[in-house]
């Protein structure tokens, strides 16, 4: 495996706040694949598309290698980690669409894409795909801290990062995701809203 520089890194508030989002939809996930259908290729293809907008190569590889592992083509991974999606089968592709501009929002899409989302997929179909995005962006946030990380001890290092950085958001990551799962069950006992949107 080959690493390189990221696209993109999120400071130490926006990893709990990604944390956060991803504690409250994850079992969404789960519910979608025994209920609702929702296979695991569609499911990769979104955590690919994700990476791609993130730019993590520890992810890119991992999710390589399941997609490979189950079943995907080559060709078809490497069209997605390249951003392009057109040979996506049209029932996916306003997922991964969405995907990619929820990545590119830092987790704050607009209303309006989140409202296509439901009204193209379901209410169950769609709290999936947003579980499986949220899930891939926890891995991209702390892959790319790994990965900025390694790369420095390599001599590599990436001017946008600094050590401190690297080591603060990888030692957080068990506390934010102790304090994460008890902020969720709050939020879901006051029913705060699922998805918080960027229209302004």
């Amino acid at each position: 495996m080959k690493l390189h520089h990221s696209n993109k890194f999120y400071s130490i508030a926006q990893s709990y706040t990604i944390l956060f989002d991803a504690c409250r939809t994850a079992m969404y996930l789960g519910k979608a694949k025994r209920r609702y259908g929702m296979g695991k290729h569609f499911i990769e293809r979104i955590m690919l598309a994700v990476t791609q907008v993130n730019g993590c190569a520890l992810c890119s590889y991992a999710h390589t290698r399941m997609a490979l592992e189950q079943g995907m083509k080559q060709e078809d991974i490497d069209f997605l980690l390249g951003g392009n999606l057109g040979h996506v089968a049209q029932f996916e592709l306003e997922a991964l669409l969405f995907a990619q501009h929820y990545a590119d929002t830092g987790g704050k899409p607009s209303k309006a894409a989140w409202e296509r989302i439901l009204e193209t997929y379901g209410k169950h179909i769609s709290l999936g795909i947003l579980a499986a995005i949220r899930i891939i962006m926890v891995g991209n946030v702390y892959g790319i801290a790994w990965g900025a990380f390694i790369l420095r001890l390599k001599g590599d290092s990436d001017a946008r990062s600094s050590l401190w950085y690297e080591l603060l958001l990888l030692l957080t990551l068990v506390p934010f995701s102790l304090i994460a799962i008890i902020h969720s069950l709050a939020a879901m006992i006051i029913k705060l809203p699922l998805v918080s949107f960027n229209d302004g």
